[in-house]
């Protein structure tokens, strides 16, 4: 007999539709459990996931997906929507290479309606779905279920507001899985959640506005605000209502009857709509219930081995950055922690409680943390923003105009560059040295190891300027770090290994498979260190000595290292032949980046290759 008799049954939405609602609690058991012990083989996002089991059930139930569209923002929660959507028996290939893809992807199927690994774009997607419906004449339903972190971004409250002048027919669905309120969730909010979303009630409000138009204006808007008043007694709804929503909630996410009743209800109701619910994250896993943050990815083996003893490994990249903003927080009381919702990824979390006044976590909202930034450096202090590669794209403006045009001295400390795994295209930092190197007054370095990192970061502390220091996800290449922290003189790069011909221009941590290659081949090998401002003297000689110059660096081509070496070629008049290596012109998956970056001509075999063909041609 099957452990899971109901779920085997179902391998798209339209299956799902031929239970009896009576059945679905038992489905959510069986899916709950079914996402368990399939993690539990291959690792993945798992606290999130567990909380939206019902709620996935229960959407594909009542709207006529695919047609109707689902957008789950961040799509990180979205593997119960993947499970009902024919991708249950791949779902052990998530994050994998050639797997699923980590969050929504449209390439993967019809039912993904809107594609993001970032948060907060659902709302602006699903209302730009529903307009365009609308001008097509479709009666499509469009739905943003958005998670309750995600809603502290600017763009959320942008859409909204846009939404409610538009009187647009969508409906956003709030995911609050925040602890704090769940004492917000009971009989009577789910009754109020009945009634404000029954025909009863929205009969008699349609009909008084009606009424309410032929009476003196005065009148109709005091009896609006009169609703309003009375709905924010028992519901924090009412800056929905300001923005032309109808809300209704709290209610229980994880109970299926309510959530059958109340969407029911809504799903033909004219105008924006939003519904509120609660969920837990974790749902169904005590250890995942008791910590979320902890359970929010899982690795394999942790529900089957959870007592394996782990390797002893490397500490990170973002440990050490952890370490350093601690130690020099305590030397320097103008110095302020800043991040956008990374608190644990960015590891502040010492830095936090050791310094709480100085420590600031701004949200889902990397527009605000860059110009808050700015904005405490006008007044002397000293601020490190923390910021995710791919995440610091959001804020290209306000780097720009806020930051570098008034030449603040704001360091940004740019986590998870270049290639980062499991997340694929959505987080790959892969972008992050050419759109830098383009602002003028910026300083932008590279470091190759742990020690230059720290000494870096401790450069763009000191510099009057703005400063971003880039590293890798992942542990540290593993050397020695000096007990004093030293600056690093402007522009200057090393050379660590005198050869013959061929010279390697390394930028960042490809030194250590430039090290490798220039062994095999005797060629001079180049810490470049910075990217901008370039040892422009160093690169002269270099030509001068050398018949083939090669760059290496984990950024695209278009624009990067690479392509600042042969600018500083051009402009010196210097000819020798070249060849840059990096990333290509295209967005790259998930899976291992070891492989990812082999397949992408990075490793030192790649490289060899990619040297001796050259050398062929010259």
């Amino acid at each position: 007999m099957s452990e899971f008799p109901l779920l085997d049954k179902i391998n798209f939405p339209v299956d799902l539709r031929q239970l009896d609602k009576s059945e679905l609690p038992l489905l959510a058991a069986e899916m709950r459990q079914y996402l368990i012990e399939t993690l539990d083989q291959c690792g993945g996002h798992f606290a999130s996931n567990l909380g939206t089991v019902e709620l996935a059930i229960v959407l594909h139930y009542i709207f006529n997906t695919p047609d109707d569209n689902i957008i789950w923002d961040v799509g990180h929660q979205s593997y119960p929507h993947k499970i009902l959507t024919g991708r249950k028996d791949r779902l052990k290939t998530i994050r994998q290479k050639d797997g699923l893809a980590p969050f929504q992807k449209r390439s993967e199927s019809e039912y993904d309606a809107f594609g993001a690994g970032h948060s907060s774009t659902s709302i602006s997607a699903a209302l730009g779905m529903a307009i365009a419906g609308k001008l097509k004449g479709e009666n499509k339903k469009s739905i943003a279920v958005i998670g309750d972190g995600a809603m502290t971004a600017g763009m959320v409250f942008e859409a909204l507001n846009h939404a409610g002048a538009l009187k647009a027919n969508v409906l956003v669905i709030l995911n609050d899985n925040d602890m704090s309120i769940s004492s917000n969730v009971g009989a009577l909010n789910n009754y109020f959640a009945r009634v404000w979303s029954g025909k009863i009630y929205t009969t008699f409000r349609e009909g008084s506005k009606r009424v309410l138009k032929k009476m003196p204006s005065a009148w109709g808007e005091f009896m609006r605000r009169t609703e309003e008043h009375i709905k924010g007694m028992v519901a924090p709804g009412t800056l929905f209502e300001e923005l032309g929503f109808n809300y209704i909630g709290p209610i229980d996410g994880h109970d299926i009857e309510e959530l059958l009743t109340v969407l029911h209800n809504m799903q033909n109701l004219p105008g924006p709509q939003f519904l509120h619910v609660v969920t837990k994250k974790g749902k169904g896993y005590a250890k995942a219930e008791a910590d979320p943050i902890g359970y929010h990815a899982v690795k394999a083996g942790f529900y089957s081995s959870p007592n394996k003893k782990s390797t002893v490994s490397l500490p990170t990249y973002s440990n050490i950055f952890g370490e350093w903003l601690y130690e020099i927080a305590k030397q320097d009381d103008k110095v302020v922690g800043i991040t956008p919702a990374m608190a644990e990824g960015s590891d502040l979390l010492k830095f936090a409680e050791k310094f709480p006044d100085r420590y600031f976590d701004v949200g889902i909202a990397e527009q605000h943390a860059v110009t808050f930034a700015a904005g405490m450096a006008c007044d002397g202090f000293k601020p490190v923003v923390a910021i995710y590669s791919s995440f610091l794209q959001r804020a290209y403006d306000q780097l720009i105009h806020d930051v570098a045009i008034q030449n603040l001295p704001v360091l940004f400390a740019i986590d998870r560059a270049g290639i980062v795994g499991g997340d694929g295209s959505t987080h790959n930092g892969t972008f992050d040295l050419s759109y830098l190197r383009c602002i003028p007054n910026m300083i932008v370095m590279t470091p190759a190891d742990e020690n230059e990192m720290r000494n870096m970061l401790y450069t763009g502390y000191l510099a009057n300027a703005p400063v971003a220091v880039r590293y890798p996800r992942g542990s540290v290449v593993g050397v020695s770090i000096d007990k004093q922290m030293q600056a690093i003189s402007l522009g200057k790069a090393e050379i660590r290994r005198e050869g013959k011909s061929i010279a390697l221009l390394s930028f960042g941590t490809q030194l250590k498979n430039a090290l490798a290659v220039g062994e095999q081949l005797d060629a001079t090998v180049v810490n470049m260190r910075f990217v901008k401002p370039l040892d422009e003297a160093l690169i002269a000689d270099i030509a001068k000595t050398h018949k083939l110059i090669v760059t290496l660096e984990e950024n695209v081509i278009l624009g990067g290292a690479g392509s600042a070496v042969n600018e500083v070629l051009a402009r010196q008049n210097t000819q020798v032949s070249l060849l840059n290596l990096g990333l290509p012109d295209n967005y790259i998956e998930h899976g291992d980046p070891q492989a990812l970056l082999e397949d992408c001509g990075l490793s030192v075999a790649s490289i060899i290759s990619a040297i001796e063909k050259r050398r062929e041609e010259i």
